[in-house]
């Protein structure tokens, strides 16, 4: 999976200079005391503000990682590579490790599958079957593309596996309720690790809001 800034506009000073506009205020420098508005514009839920500051990334994952992602709706852009348009050989994704089912079906996973459920009870023998159904459902695609079959049908062969990608454009706001909600570890593993290349990668110009967003 993969993260990248590929745009951003605005700063703390871009915040406070929103809120600052009630009282037909604007600063041209981040002043003393500007950090203590951040923080009580936060503490307080007066998310306007941050709604004045802009990111946008483009992002690489699994199909089944991006459609948990994009129910994130308010303040936020999508805009994913269709399969309708393009047909090129897929990517597959597997993980390193197998997790169990949660006790609470809230819950994102359990720890490590224990794999003596399984017949073959061994975790090398489930990355070969899942690579080889991958890798059949690839054969299936590719010869039905290159036999006329429109990619925009054809592409429901592909497994929930296949590598995608997309923008994600949206507020400072909007992006700072998505890590918070999958930065939390009872989240998706894999949409953890999305939000926190996303985290990550904030630029430092945000630094007093990103900050004020997430503690509160």
């Amino acid at each position: 999976m993969k993260v990248e800034l590929v745009d951003s506009m605005g700063s703390d000073l871009s915040v406070v200079n929103a809120a600052r506009v009630s009282f037909h205020k604007f600063h041209e420098e981040f002043q003393d005391g500007d950090e203590k508005l951040i923080s009580y514009l936060a503490k307080h839920n007066h998310w306007s503000p941050f709604g004045h500051a802009f990111l946008s990334f483009r992002i690489k994952a699994p199909i089944f990682v991006a459609r948990q992602l994009v129910k994130h709706q308010v303040g936020l852009c999508w805009n994913e590579v269709s399969r309708r348009y393009v047909d090129d050989e897929p990517e597959f994704w597997f993980p390193e490790v197998w997790r169990g089912k949660p006790v609470n079906a809230k819950q994102g996973s359990s720890g490590i599958f224990d794999m003596k459920f399984m017949v073959e009870g061994n975790k090398e023998i489930m990355d070969v079957h899942s690579q080889n159904l991958c890798y059949s459902a690839l054969q299936l695609y590719t010869q039905a593309v290159h036999n006329g079959m429109a990619p925009e049908q054809a592409r429901m062969i592909l497994p929930q596996n296949t590598m995608t990608e997309w923008i994600w454009s949206g507020s400072l706001a909007a992006f700072a309720r998505v890590c918070k909600l999958r930065l939390d570890p009872h989240a998706q593993q894999e949409t953890q690790d999305v939000a926190f290349e996303i985290d990550r990668l904030v630029p430092d110009n945000f630094k007093h809001s990103w900050k004020a967003l997430l503690e509160n």
